[in-house]
């Protein structure tokens, strides 16, 4: 009987612990951490049946849920640009990027007979390949079909795509050496980032090839950049000579002493007042780049603004 009991007790104990180890299993899944784009690198990764593969899962392609906020970086009115509305040579382009965990510190963009190359430098070394297309597309490609890294001496990386327009939005797939996930990128190579000489001269709409006659006109304008707290009067004033048009720019403030295009500067004309100041439109509807150096700030500072001149709006000065 004794032995009996022993045995029962031997028995109870030998389920307790068949129980636990059970319930400690299942807890062990349960806690698995979800693999995003910010999870620190060290992370265990997701577990997957053995018997499926990444191409099967879709475990390749990050999801939403995995990846860091998505800004639009297509801005209306946006016309695409082509290689053959720039003059050869190398450029100083800035490229948007949808996402700020795909940084391109610095872009240099190459022309030459109508096509577009450039080579993006990399904030860090957390991609190893990129391809033009969705991150699905990158995940069923052959891996010779993508576009590697190349390191720096300063060890940071560089990738040299192919740039089928600026101004456009272009679909590039990034590849994360920590997640080992592909992600979906959208970037513009900016053509408002580019020197004006290096476009093409029939490239722009222009007073003569809106056949404007001289006289005095009004136009709508747009402002960007900054703060955001300026302002310019819109309409304009809108004067044209000799096939050049100037436009008369009232700003909210009177803190601007000077107005710049390209190297030349331009002073207000008056001295009482918010600054105003007569600039050259060398191109309608398009963005283009003016500075401004205020004098509201302990020492005087130049802040980059875009003004936009809308041709459809331009009318006769009453």
């Amino acid at each position: 009987m004794k032995k009996l009991r022993i045995l029962l007790s031997i028995a109870l104990l030998a389920a307790m612990l068949l129980s636990v180890g059970c319930s400690a299993d299942t807890t062990t899944d349960a806690m698995q951490p979800q693999v995003t784009e910010n999870t620190p690198a060290e992370a265990p990764e997701t577990q997957m049946p053995a018997e499926e593969t990444p191409a099967q899962t879709g475990s390749q392609v990050a999801d939403a849920s995995q990846m860091a906020p998505v800004e639009d970086v297509v801005e209306d009115g946006m016309v695409p640009i082509s290689g053959d509305c720039l003059q050869d040579g190398v450029y100083t382009v800035t490229v948007d990027s949808s996402s700020s965990m795909f940084k391109i510190t610095q872009c240099e963009l190459t022309v030459e007979n109508g096509q577009m190359n450039a080579v993006m430098h990399m904030g860090g070394t957390g991609y190893l390949r990129v391809f033009l297309g969705s991150a699905e597309q990158a995940a069923a490609a052959d891996e010779d079909a993508c576009i590697a890294f190349e390191e720096q001496a300063d060890g940071t990386h560089t990738f040299t795509i192919p740039v089928e327009a600026l101004d456009m939005g272009i679909a590039c797939a990034a590849y994360s050496k920590n997640k080992e996930l592909w992600y979906d990128r959208t970037l513009v190579f900016r053509a408002d980032s580019l020197p004006r000489d290096a476009f093409a001269s029939d490239v722009f709409v222009t007073a003569e090839s809106l056949g404007l006659a001289d006289g005095n006109y009004t136009v709508e304008v747009r402002l960007e950049g900054g703060s955001g707290k300026a302002s310019v009067e819109s309409p304009a004033k809108l004067r044209v000579e000799d096939g050049a048009a100037y436009a008369t720019i009232v700003w909210s403030s009177s803190n601007y002493d000077y107005m710049r295009l390209d190297d030349e500067k331009y002073l207000p004309l008056n001295t009482e007042g918010n600054s105003v100041f007569e600039v050259p439109v060398i191109a309608f509807d398009s963005k283009v780049t003016y500075f401004a150096d205020t004098t509201a700030m302990s020492t005087p500072h130049e802040i980059e603004y875009t003004l936009y001149f809308d041709a459809a709006t331009i009318a006769e000065a009453e």
